[in-house]
């Protein structure tokens, strides 16, 4: 009996023991899920926090790079308003130095102005001397060959005109007769004592007869006056012969009279030194 009350207070005792562990088993397990589960929590808090701070950080990287961006294009906007103001300030310098560029021009052409203009009055001054000591000459000229043969001033110099009452040749001849040598020497005397003027001789027939032959005849004829002058000193080379026929008649008509005065010699003298716009009388 004694045995079967220890072997039975044995199995309470067995019984309590396993009721305590299991019960600090479930104490234990239910600690441990509580726990487990505040680490859950956690864990998830720290996952919702380090994507927020994941965000955050998205978030500042781009306003960083906005801010960069904006920065880079203020450098540029700066750098091209600071390169523009270089610019201008060029620009500026360059008007500048144009503008006295323009004014030396301006200045170096005024006194050029003033040069060309002092230059004109002194040529104009030395024309004038120059016109009057020629006209001088040329009235002188025509005063002493005006008491020789009939003369008449022309816009280049003076014609002198010798009709058959101071120049007579043969019937269908050319030479020059011994009368008519000394009227002839007169004249070369005053053309060898002026200098500066060619000779024309110029030979004119009536309209009688044939042209051609008129032609002819009135070129011989200032060729024996040219040959004359020359003889008597006048330089060959100033002077000229030509022959007009009766195609440069003086009097129009068929009269005696007016054919005698279109049988002529003229001649002509042109100043080479000037010319002159007026013709004085």
């Amino acid at each position: 009996m004694a045995d079967s009350g220890a072997k039975g207070e044995r199995n309470y005792l067995l019984i309590g023991t396993a009721a305590v562990l299991i019960l600090l088993a479930t104490v234990v397990a239910v600690r441990l899920w509580f726990r487990a589960a505040d680490l859950d929590e956690r864990l998830a808090r720290e996952q919702r926090e380090r994507s927020l701070l994941e965000e955050r950080v998205l978030d500042a990287s781009r306003e960083a790079s906005e801010l960069r961006k904006k920065s880079s294009e203020a450098l540029a906007r700066a750098g091209e308003a600071e390169l523009a103001a270089e610019e201008a300030a060029l620009e500026t310098k360059l008007a500048e130095l144009e503008r006295e560029i323009a004014g030396q021009r301006a200045a170096e052409a005024e006194a050029m102005t003033e040069e060309a203009r002092a230059a004109a009055e002194e040529a104009r001054r030395e024309y004038e001397k120059l016109r009057d000591r020629r006209l001088g000459e040329l009235k002188r000229m025509q005063e002493a060959l005006a008491k020789i043969v009939e003369t008449e001033r022309t816009p280049l110099g003076m014609v002198m005109r010798l009709g058959e009452d101071s120049l007579h040749f043969d019937f269908d001849k050319a030479a020059i007769r011994e009368g008519d040598k000394e009227l002839l020497s007169r004249i070369a005397g005053v053309l060898l004592a002026s200098h500066g003027y060619r000779i024309y001789v110029y030979g004119h027939t009536d309209d009688q007869g044939d042209p051609r032959y008129n032609q002819g005849l009135s070129e011989r004829r200032a060729k024996a006056v040219m040959e004359y002058f020359k003889d008597a000193g006048v330089p060959a080379d100033i002077m000229e012969a030509k022959g007009y026929g009766q195609s440069s008649p003086r009097a129009k008509g068929s009269t005696a009279a007016a054919r005698a005065e279109n049988r002529r010699v003229e001649i002509g003298v042109i100043d080479t030194v000037i010319e002159y716009e007026d013709v004085a009388p």
